[in-house]
């Protein structure tokens, strides 16, 4: 069994020699980059020759020897082969996983990095790390690390801060994943109004972060655009206009992390919807609110802190008649509108709050075997218990739909 994988991310403050020889670094690697994926591009429109990054490889010392690109020199070759790497792995997931076609880099892109993939030293007791080419890093250590270190990312925002992403190899396998219960079990509905709401009848209102600095950004965005292109004033316009989207990025992050890892400690197994987001995206109305929730990095965080504590992760199926099923004896009301937050059951007269109730429904669908799908589908054990009566009418409920 593999052992786990953490990531570390440390700011750092580089002297003004270190810091010319980082940004040397981010340019060299963002060029050769888009040298390669225009090369790759250009021989397949040509002859349909598919080049592989180790033959872009092949062709790096000859750039290093060339007058006009002499200062690929003067940084590490390690890095400038990662961003060959990068670069034929966004051309994989483009054709395997339909990602969409990799773009060129920007020179003016909100964040700019490289990676360090070997020979990343740290020195806990004077709070230094090394790099090769760029020794005694200064940077400030809030909690160190137990393992061996890999490799290293080193990154700077549009804000002009630094960071350093150490990935260490914990040595700590992963734990076994704990016998699905239903008394141990929560089901998760996420929203717009309540970011969050479970089965137990909790809710976690949503922050709402763009939203409420959305007329001060408006108006910084509008600033900017009336200095002229290229100017000082416009740099510094931009700059606070990077400063209030950084606020607005770390509060939204610092909101999932705790939400995710509350989620994680108290439960042993969590029922999700599986969400098409991209899709949900689509629509105008609502596509700026659902940005602003962040569902996709909500489930990011809860996928890999599961896996650190043995949580089962179960999605069901998107189209689960999740809102408009009571939870109580399995009545589908078909009439249910969006505007209605409260309805009362037909068949069993059982009032129900529409998000409690969805979230009860999904931990129900959770519980059926047969509706696990997607990622975070825990290994087979058995359940501690039969299945309820109400799930065994929703589930009568939902043959008697689908046949008729």
């Amino acid at each position: 069994m593999e052992t786990i994988y953490r990531a570390y991310k440390y700011r750092i403050y580089p002297a003004k020699d270190q810091e010319v020889l980082i940004n040397k670094h981010i340019g060299c690697c963002r060029w050769l980059y888009n040298y390669a994926l225009e090369k790759k591009t250009k021989a397949y429109k040509k002859d349909k020759t598919k080049l592989s990054r180790f033959d872009l490889s092949a062709d790096l010392p000859n750039l290093k020897k060339k007058e006009e690109t002499q200062w690929l020199k003067e940084v590490n070759s390690q890095s400038l082969q990662m961003s060959l790497k990068n670069m034929d792995e966004a051309f994989v997931r483009f054709f395997k996983e339909k990602k969409g076609f990799p773009k060129f880099k920007n020179k003016h892109y909100s964040r700019q990095s490289f990676s360090v993939p070997q020979n990343t030293k740290v020195d806990w007791d004077n709070k230094r790390v090394s790099i090769p080419k760029i020794k005694n890093i200064r940077f400030v250590v809030d909690r160190k690390t137990d393992g061996e270190v890999k490799s290293s990312t080193v990154s700077r925002t549009p804000t002009g801060k630094y960071f350093i992403s150490i990935l260490v190899d914990t040595g700590v396998k992963p734990p076994e994943k704990h016998i699905i219960k239903p008394k141990t079990s929560v089901g998760v509905d996420l929203g717009i109004k309540d970011f969050l709401i479970t089965s137990n009848g909790e809710k976690v209102s949503n922050p709402k972060y763009l939203r409420n600095y959305l007329f001060k950004l408006k108006r910084l965005q509008r600033r900017a655009s009336h200095k002229q292109k290229g100017s000082n004033n416009r740099k510094k316009r931009n700059l606070r206009v990077a400063k209030l989207h950084e606020r607005i990025h770390n509060s939204r992050t610092d909101f999932l992390h705790k939400i995710s890892s509350k989620l994680i400690s108290e439960n042993q197994t969590i029922c999700l919807e599986d969400l098409n987001v991209k899709g949900m995206m689509k629509n105008h109305c609502l596509a700026q609110s659902i940005s602003d929730c962040s569902w996709s990095k909500f489930n990011e965080f809860l996928e890999y802190k599961a896996e650190w504590n043995g949580v089962n992760i179960v999605r069901i199926g998107r189209f689960e008649p999740s809102s408009k099923m009571c939870s109580n004896c399995g009545h589908i009301k078909r009439d249910l509108t969006l505007k209605d937050r409260k309805w009362q059951c037909g068949s069993c007269h059982a009032k129900h709050d529409r998000d409690i109730n969805a979230a009860k429904n999904i931990l129900d669908f959770g519980l059926h075997r047969s509706n696990i799908i997607g990622a975070g589908r825990p290994k087979l054990k058995p359940l501690e218990n039969t299945l309820s009566k109400r799930g065994s009418m929703k589930e009568e409920t939902q043959r008697s739909l689908a046949f008729g």
